[in-house]
């Protein structure tokens, strides 16, 4: 690996760190992802000509140290930290009692008061999730503009707007209690879900999967659930995450290119995770009447981890499944998977007339999900010509790089089933 790819390697991990670490010191989520940005330049710029450090995350907060003393002294931010903080600069410069012991504090629960900050209710929603997918992610704004199926500009505006009324209206860096808490709980299941969901499939890139996305996306639900025990969407969002998890030692062969459901070897499966994650699907179950999304999504996931083999799974229950997710949560990606499902229940031709009636939707123009499940539609119906035209299409559309390649062999044979490669996205 070029010391380039190291350097992204360390970047990935660390970087929502550093923004979590800086915010929580600055009270200025736009102002830390900034000085985060700088911190990366510099690595850029060192790192190659002088050695990747031996405490890379060490050298990275260090950095970000010295240039958050750097900006306080420059703008006007420094008189308000010294009335808020409480200390003077001679401190920050010699003790430094502030921003030492801010920065090096353990930061198991930074991440969830970041999402939390950007999820505050005087954020419009779009831009509540928006924003939390920038910092605590890292994700593109392409990348986001993708899972919003909106404008790329559209999303650029929102992350800006989103840091500025943040900034304006001094929101503190925190974990809300009561009903503040519930308040902002859906978005922030949202952004869970997506985290999880961008490692589940990269949006771009050579990676199939980002099992540390996905082990992040974990790590923050399994929070939430310990902090909120009592709220089924909250358990049932955990329990999804699991049951896919449990999948991952299956999903991809040695060279990392992707293996889909169907052809899995399930004895590599997880076990204990598939047992975890029934358990949450019980204990959310227990909490409701009313199923919601994340329950709804992880009844669909524990449908396929019940079944030995491929051809045990109770296609027709997953079918309800996502009749009555498309009910609670309508969304156009959600059909898609439905109509993968009632393929499978029913027979192709009932799914084409579920995918055809997406063909006007706005919201997929650009996306692969589309042509894909209509490819496979098509090829599983004999027309084979329209199959290879649409996996052509959808290899044009996507952006990673082993999608492109399973779809592009697709395209050459046209006669083989296979799953959605995405879990399912609830925004509409």
């Amino acid at each position: 690996m070029s010391a380039t790819g190291e350097i992204d390697a360390v970047w990935r991990i660390e970087q929502r760190k550093l923004v979590a670490r800086l915010a929580r010191l600055l009270r200025d989520v736009g102002l830390a992802e900034e000085i985060a940005q700088d911190v990366f330049v510099l690595a850029l710029e060192c790192w190659p000509r002088e050695g990747i450090p031996s405490n890379p995350a060490g050298w990275l907060t260090q950095v970000a140290k010295n240039r958050a003393l750097d900006r306080l002294r420059r703008t006007s931010l420094i008189e308000g930290k010294h009335r808020e903080l409480a200390i003077d600069l001679a401190e920050l410069e010699c003790e430094t009692p502030g921003i030492d012991t801010t920065l090096d504090e353990d930061i198991d629960d930074d991440l969830l008061r970041l999402i939390f900050t950007a999820c505050h209710p005087v954020l419009p929603a779009e831009q509540r999730v928006a924003l939390a997918l920038r910092l605590l992610v890292g994700v593109s704004t392409p990348e986001i503009a993708r899972a919003f199926l909106v404008p790329e500009a559209t999303i650029a505006q929102r992350i800006v707007r989103a840091k500025r009324t943040l900034r304006d209206a001094a929101i503190p860096f925190e974990t809300p209690r009561g009903a503040e808490r519930r308040e902002r709980l859906g978005a922030v299941l949202e952004v869970v879900y997506l985290i999880f969901n961008e490692g589940y499939v990269a949006t771009e890139g050579s990676h199939w999967l980002r099992a540390d996305l996905c082990s992040e996306a974990l790590r923050l639900g399994r929070s939430l659930a310990a902090l909120i025990p009592g709220e089924s969407e909250v358990q049932g969002l955990v329990a999804l995450m699991e049951l896919h998890a449990s999948r991952f030692a299956a999903r991809i062969d040695k060279a990392g290119n992707p293996i889909l459901l169907l052809d899995q070897d399930r004895s590599q499966w997880d076990h204990s995770l598939i047992r975890r994650g029934l358990d949450g699907l019980n204990r959310a179950m227990v909490l409701t009447l009313t199923p919601g999304p994340y329950v709804l999504q992880a009844m669909i996931a524990a449908s396929h981890a019940r079944a030995v083999t491929a051809a045990d799974t109770n296609w027709i229950a997953i079918a309800a499944h996502y009749q009555a997710l498309a009910f609670v949560a309508p969304s156009p990606v959600v059909e898609i998977n439905r109509a993968v499902a009632v393929s499978m229940a029913f027979g192709p031709a009932q799914a084409l007339a579920v995918v055809d009636a997406l063909r006007g939707e706005p919201r997929l123009k650009g996306l692969h999900l589309l042509p894909t499940v209509r490819g496979d539609l098509l090829a599983k119906l004999g027309r084979t010509a329209e199959a290879r035209a649409e996996f052509l299409r959808a290899a044009e559309l996507t952006g990673n790089d082993r999608e492109r390649a399973v779809l592009l062999a697709r395209a050459n044979c046209s006669m083989r089933g296979s799953e959605v490669i995405s879990i399912e996205q609830r925004f509409t």
